[in-house]
């Protein structure tokens, strides 16, 4: 005789809202993950008010410049782009709202500030929870958003060098 009886759950028939309503959704962390977390997003919010502070250039890229880097050696070298040309000016335009700019800098850099801003609360209601917010297998969803991340950048490079 099987005494594991879980009562059923009311589910109003969408899935997506359920999982934001479920307080036990998402796999249990430690303390030394939390303490990751919060560091990790006060590291954002570090980048985020970098990216405040810095004017965006002109040219489309070359932001970086302001901070004391070098220029890109591959631009400089090969007279070409390098997949991430325009990202820190992306992300100098995206902290102004400036949407359109941003994405015309480096839409792969857009994309990365936008998640860079979602995992800022996501990181706080995980630590808050003591899980990792609705990511049940955290390796799978890295995976995941590090191939589309490359991709999108990818694709982006392809379509600079050849128009």
């Amino acid at each position: 005789m099987n005494f594991n009886f879980k009562p059923a759950i009311n589910n109003t028939g969408n899935e997506l809202l359920s999982a934001f309503r479920a307080s036990d959704s998402g796999k249990r962390i430690g303390w030394k993950l939390r303490l990751l977390l919060i560091g990790w997003s006060l590291c954002l919010i570090t980048g985020f008010g970098v990216a405040v502070q810095i004017t965006p250039d002109s040219r489309g890229f070359g932001t970086h410049q302001k901070l004391g880097f070098a220029p890109c050696v591959i631009r400089n070298q090969l007279s070409i782009p390098c997949p991430s040309c325009g990202m820190t000016t992306s992300f100098s335009h995206f902290v102004r709202g400036q949407i359109s700019q941003s994405a015309q800098a480096n839409s792969s850099g857009l994309v990365l500030a936008i998640v860079c801003l979602v995992m800022i609360p996501w990181s706080w209601i995980s630590v808050y929870h003591k899980r990792l917010w609705l990511i049940s297998n955290p390796e799978s969803c890295l995976l995941w958003l590090m191939c589309g991340l490359v991709t999108i950048t990818l694709i982006e490079w392809f379509f600079r060098l050849t128009f």
